[in-house]
C-alpha cells in the first residue's frame, strides 16, 4: 500500500473583484511510496474553496498525469476563474509528478518496441491499488465513474488513455491533450506506415467499455511528420484513427467523444493551458 512522509497544506489565493476573494487549498503529499514502484512520488491535491474535510458534501475528482506542470497549465487560476464564474462545480484535482516518465507512462499491457513504458503496467497498479484507495478514503470524493476522469499531456495523455480504458470502473473519463498515440510495438515500415500503434490495436481488439467518454485535443504544430504522407501531421493522423476506432466500437462523436483541434497549437503547456478550461468544462461542466 502507499504511504507518505510529509502532508503540507498551502492557500493560493487570486483576486477578480476587490468585494470577492476565492481561495484554493493545496495538500503537497511528498515521498508517497508504492510498493509497485521504487519511485516516491510528489502529489498535489487541489481542494476547492469550499471544501470541508468535517462536511458531508462530496466531490467529483480528475487525476493528472505530469502534475509538475500544472503550474505551467496555470491550473490554479484556471479553476478559481471557472468557479467564480459557476461554470464548473467544486471538484478536487489529483496532480501526480512524474517519475521515471519514459518507462512509468505508455500501456501498461505492453512497451513499445524500444521497451519504453517497461513500467507502465506497474503505474496502472500504483494508481489503481494505491492511490485511487488514498484519495477515496482521505477525501470526501464522488466514487463513481460518471464523476472521475483521468487526463495527461502528450505521453501522459497516452497513459491516461490506457488507464481509463482498462479501468472503467473506476474511470469514466478520459482527457489527452495532443497524446502519443504513434507508441507502437514494432518500428517504421514504409509497407505499412501506421502498424503496430499499441492503443489502436488494444481499442480495436478490445470489446464496448459502457459509460465511456473522451475528449481529445491536437495543435496543428504539435509536430511536422507525416508518416504516411498524406499531408496531415501524425498527431492528428493517430488521434482521428483512433476516434474511428472508438466509433466503430460504438461511442458517438458528438455524446461520448470531443475533438478540439488548436490552429497554431504547439506541443507545450501553453498550448494546452489555453484549452484547459474547455476540458475542465466538459468533463464537469454544469
Amino acid at each position: 500500500m502507499g504511504h507518505f512522509d510529509i502532508l503540507a497544506m498551502s492557500h493560493q489565493r487570486f483576486e477578480f473583484h476587490k468585494e470577492q476573494r476565492h481561495s484554493l487549498h493545496i495538500h503537497r503529499l511528498r515521498n508517497f511510496r508504492s510498493d509497485y514502484l521504487t519511485t516516491r512520488f510528489s502529489i498535489d491535491i487541489y481542494l476547492p474553496p469550499d471544501y470541508d474535510a468535517s462536511g458531508s458534501g462530496r466531490f467529483p475528482v480528475l487525476f493528472f498525469n505530469d502534475g509538475q506542470d500544472m503550474e505551467a497549465i496555470r491550473l490554479s487560476e484556471t479553476l478559481t476563474q471557472l468557479y467564480a464564474s459557476h461554470q464548473i462545480p467544486s471538484l478536487i484535482v489529483v496532480a501526480i509528478h512524474a517519475g521515471e516518465r519514459l518507462q512509468e507512462y505508455g500501456t501498461a499491457h505492453r512497451p513499445d518496441y524500444r521497451n519504453r513504458g517497461s513500467k507502465a503496467q506497474h503505474y496502472t497498479q500504483f494508481i489503481v491499488h494505491e492511490l485511487y484507495p488514498h484519495i477515496k478514503k482521505t477525501y470526501p470524493i464522488l466514487k463513481s465513474p460518471e464523476h472521475t476522469a483521468f487526463a495527461g499531456f502528450s505521453l501522459g495523455g497516452l497513459s491516461a488513455m490506457d488507464i481509463v480504458w482498462n479501468n472503467h470502473q473506476f474511470f469514466g473519463k478520459a482527457g489527452v491533450f495532443s497524446g502519443s498515440f504513434w507508441w507502437r510495438y514494432s518500428d517504421f515500415s514504409e509497407d505499412d506506415p501506421d502498424g503496430g500503434r499499441i492503443m489502436h490495436e488494444l481499442v480495436d481488439t478490445s470489446l464496448h467499455r459502457p459509460g465511456l467518454k473522451f475528449w481529445f485535443q491536437t495543435g496543428t504544430m504539435d509536430e511536422s511528420d507525416d508518416r504516411n504522407r498524406n499531408g496531415v501531421i501524425d498527431a492528428i493522423d493517430d488521434t482521428l484513427d483512433l476516434m474511428e476506432l472508438l466509433k466503430n466500437k460504438g461511442y458517438h462523436h458528438k455524446h461520448d467523444m470531443h475533438y478540439r483541434e488548436v490552429k497554431d497549437g504547439i506541443h507545450h503547456p501553453s498550448t494546452w493551458g489555453q484549452v484547459l478550461p474547455e476540458f475542465l468544462k466538459w468533463a464537469f461542466g454544469k
